[in-house]
């Protein structure tokens, strides 16, 4: 990774090191480990602390819950404090969040855990209050995009709460925990060739961690031009922040999981439009505002219909027919489809994504409406498939290390990291955070070595270094693997489901605990809390065998470092 000239213009930073508040929680953190590791009685010089850095990967609530109870079990080892840092993707920041909305969550960690169970087990957040955070993010943001929805409409079910806290004030209380990272990806930079795709949110600021280039997170999704900001936007909160990590479902396959998930929210708002009718002081039984809701229903089924290979056609014909009253019959929309069982699938999705962006168009030139206004602005988001909008806060700068494509765009799309890169090794591979050892806890669905695999294989391409990657048996993997490479972080990684947990069920498991299915049971949660724990228990001792070893390691490298100066300056002499 070659170094950055450090540019600074206003409020964007460019350059290969570490923020200097992370600096100095760094140094802080250090003493936490060395003295956890005497604890222990494993011995090292206070300068020669290992960097440990806690992986967690994505895989929903299996994900949540399996981090949550694999930190209770490392702080019943007393290994907790030896973590440096604590990077999640997807699912796993969704127990992030929950774990750093409390100061020190580290040294209570049995009653924070009891206290997030009984919440994942509890009641979910009622419609009427999702509704209101929808209404609040719609309101309050220059871009309104499916993220918004996923974390009103989404997040909500699982998490059963709206957290509304930011990540920059709660971390002002924090002080004895591991860093936390999140990750993301940029979207535009995961289609282009030679882009860096991989981003990360921690406390201080949001960037990209390869090309070293950054903002304040309190910034991040304000306006800026050529580094200095222009227009302040309002930092995004944790239920946003959990949505913008946790939307695995932003791939192109999960459109209709999306539109069932807006048909739900447009019939669950229908008793709301008292309220709405009382803000515009407009005759609650006034006709055209009924249909225009039923228009945005129409078009929500109707994409449906053509995702489950239906014929739409009466629910074209009845959108026609309210836009042409609505209109007085000028309403102006493109034909209607010639034959609705074509074989050519790709222009049946070309034509309801125009249609559906003309019938929004059509509708939002008639209504100021804000439930009706957010219905539409919701749908044209299905129609371009748009997730995680931000201002570019490298917009029109200028700066070699920075792919030149992200400096031109004046937005970024952000969506979950795990669409990429299930795991976060790229948040904890920059040079600078200096990592020796890197515990991978893998909760993917399907085969247990593809994030570690796939990250040996992005490493080679961009000489980052790491270790050779060789899988076990993805069918019946082990519960502890460890590579090994020259110059290299050790890896640990463990697998959720293997034959020492789970014997001859880890297939059973997996089936059982789906990435995508409805909340889990406090029964579910307590089962796979107790298999997720013992991958820590069984491994406590090859844990600090490992740690030891990097400790060892270190210290011979030192050693080497120093007969290798020695050497040379004998052969000078």
């Amino acid at each position: 990774m070659s170094a950055s000239k450090l540019q600074e213009s206003g409020d964007v930073r460019i350059a290969h090191s570490l923020h200097t508040k992370e600096e100095e929680f760094v140094v802080k953190r250090r003493e936490i480990v060395f003295q956890s590791l005497q604890k222990h009685e494993i011995h090292c010089s206070q300068n020669k602390v290992p960097h440990i850095a806690l992986l967690s990967s994505g895989g929903g609530q299996r994900a949540t819950v399996g981090l949550l109870e694999c930190l209770v079990q490392l702080d019943k080892a007393g290994l907790l404090d030896c973590i440096l840092y604590l990077s999640g993707v997807s699912g796993s920041t969704w127990c992030m969040a929950s774990l750093y909305q409390e100061p020190d969550w580290s040294t209570k960690l049995e009653t924070v855990k009891d206290n997030i169970i009984k919440r994942l087990s509890g009641p979910g957040v009622s419609w009427g209050d999702a509704f209101a955070k929808l209404k609040k993010y719609y309101n309050g943001k220059d871009f309104f995009s499916l993220t918004d929805i996923w974390a009103a409409i989404v997040v909500t079910t699982y998490m059963k709460e709206i957290d509304e806290h930011t990540l920059t004030d709660k971390w002002s209380q924090l002080g004895k925990d591991p860093f936390p990272i999140y990750t993301a990806t940029d979207k535009q930079s995961k289609q282009e060739e030679g882009g860096d795709p991989w981003f990360e949110i921690s406390p201080h600021e949001a960037g990209y961690s390869l090309s070293g280039a950054f903002v304040e997170t309190s910034n991040f999704g304000s306006q800026f031009d050529n580094g200095s900001k222009k227009k302040h936007q309002a930092e995004i909160d944790m239920l946003y922040l959990q949505a913008l990590c946790g939307s695995a479902l932003a791939g192109e396959d999960s459109k209709e999981f999306i539109w069932g998930k807006i048909q739900d929210f447009l019939k669950h708002s229908r008793p709301t439009k008292e309220i709405m009718f009382e803000e515009m002081k407009e005759d609650p039984n006034s006709p055209p505002v009924e249909k225009w809701y039923q228009v945005l229903m129409d078009l929500v089924d109707m994409n449906l219909c053509v995702l489950n290979v239906k014929d739409p056609s009466a629910l074209d014909q009845s959108i026609r027919t309210m836009l042409n009253d609505l209109s007085g019959g000028k309403s102006q929309l493109i034909d209607p489809m010639k034959t609705l069982e074509t074989a050519d699938k790709r222009a049946e999705k070309r034509y309801i994504k125009r249609f559906t962006i003309d019938v929004c168009e059509d509708l939002n030139s008639r209504t100021k409406i804000w439930l009706i206004d957010a219905g539409i602005s919701i749908c044209k988001c299905m129609a371009q498939w748009i997730w995680g909008r931000k201002y570019n806060f490298l917009h029109n700068m200028t700066d070699e290390a920075v792919h030149s494509t992200i400096l031109q765009s004046e937005t970024r799309d952000y969506i979950d990291a795990g669409l990429l890169q299930n795991s976060p090794f790229f948040s904890v591979l920059r040079e600078e955070r200096d990592i020796d050892l890197i515990i991978s806890l893998d909760f993917s669905q399907g085969d247990p070595f593809m994030t570690v695999r796939n990250a040996a294989e992005t490493c080679k391409t961009l000489n980052i270094p790491f270790p050779e990657v060789t899988s076990g048996d993805k069918m019946k993997p082990k519960d502890f693997y460890v590579f090994k490479g020259q110059n290299s972080p050790t890896v640990i990684h463990i697998p959720l489901f293997n034959v020492v947990n789970c014997g001859d069920k880890v297939e059973d498991l997996r089936k059982k605990y789906r990435t995508f299915q409805d909340p889990y049971s406090a029964e579910m949660i307590a089962d796979l809390m107790e298999v997720a724990g013992k991958n820590i228990s069984n491994n406590r001792e090859k844990l600090k065998e490992q740690i030891a070893a990097v400790i060892e390691e270190k210290r011979f490298s030192r050693f080497n470092t120093f007969l290798n100066k020695d050497s040379f300056r004998l052969n000078i002499e």
